[in-house]
């Protein structure tokens, strides 16, 4: 009899515990940072608007949710939207770990569970694409839709290229190499706010983590030919060096494909043309009857 009212009161109490942890979910303003736990591991987020599906926002290597400033408020006027600094980035904790897309794909799970939703729409910027792939991997079932914004269904790079890159940021000049790299990526259209704010984040991204992170893009695990089997919408900068059958690939991994190529754009599209992009991912939704209020 004991033993079954103490299994009684800790149910309540679980109970209990779940709805304040509702409740101070709903009063906590829009944008207002917060932080899920995945292990010991504080991820960062902001959360925009109520509801259990979400547009969820992945940034890219060494990035951070600020990335996505220019996207939110239009984006939020259609959804409840989701921006998360994955572990490792922007304010989330880093500490030493191996920063494989899986992981990443758990600390947005990790987010999800702490902001209660439970199915979402990822936007994957650059290596976002791969950790929002990861997550359908594990969740098909919670993934209504991926939109992939510059970023690959296919490795970067070569073995040999991405061996060399890697020797480079495990130097001690590995903040000039990584800062350049991603300075390469720019356009015209790419502003000095807009490199500025991206160098700052690579700065502010430790070595362990940057090294880590594009380890993790090199495992050739998370590349498989297994199909997407939701509607993906894949926006890539007409600047880049894509093959020419770059949409019949990303076709065959993701059938139910919407494909655009930008012409005039850097890596870092939705900086530099975020109405365009905006209006992109809105009409992607409204196509794919995703996230209606």
């Amino acid at each position: 009899m004991t033993n079954r009212v103490t299994a009684v009161a800790a149910l309540l109490g679980a109970l209990l515990q779940a709805t304040v942890a509702t409740a101070l979910r709903a009063q906590a303003a829009d944008g207002a940072s917060r932080f899920a736990l995945l292990d010991s591991t504080r991820i960062h987020y902001q959360s925009y608007g109520q509801g259990t599906a979400a547009l969820v926002l992945i940034h890219g290597w060494t990035c951070n949710l600020d990335n996505w400033r220019d996207q939110i408020p239009d984006l939020a006027k259609r959804s409840r939207v989701i921006a998360i600094d994955l572990p490792g980035h922007g304010q989330s904790d880093k500490p030493q770990l191996t920063y494989s897309m899986d992981l990443f794909a758990r600390g947005v799970t990790a987010v999800l569970r702490d902001a209660g939703v439970q199915r979402a729409v990822l936007v994957g910027h650059s290596m976002g694409t791969p950790v929002a792939r990861q997550f359908y991997r594990k969740y098909p079932e919670r993934t209504l839709g991926l939109v992939a914004v510059d970023g690959p269904l296919q490795p970067f790079f070569d073995q040999q290229r991405m061996d060399g890159l890697l020797a480079s940021l495990r130097s001690a000049d590995y903040q000039n190499v990584g800062a350049g790299m991603l300075a390469s990526m720019a356009s015209p259209a790419t502003t000095a706010e807009m490199k500025q704010r991206i160098r700052a984040s690579f700065l502010n991204t430790p070595q362990h983590v940057v090294v880590s992170a594009m380890e993790g893009l090199a495992d050739s695990t998370i590349w498989g030919p297994d199909q997407i089997k939701v509607p993906v919408l894949v926006i890539a900068a007409g600047s880049r060096s894509y093959p020419p059958d770059i949409e019949q690939r990303s076709r065959a991994i993701a059938p139910q494909l919407e494909f655009q190529m930008w012409e005039g754009v850097g890596h870092f599209l939705m900086m530099e043309q975020p109405k365009r992009f905006n209006d992109a991912v809105i009409a992607f939704l409204d196509k794919n009857g995703l996230l209606k209020r």
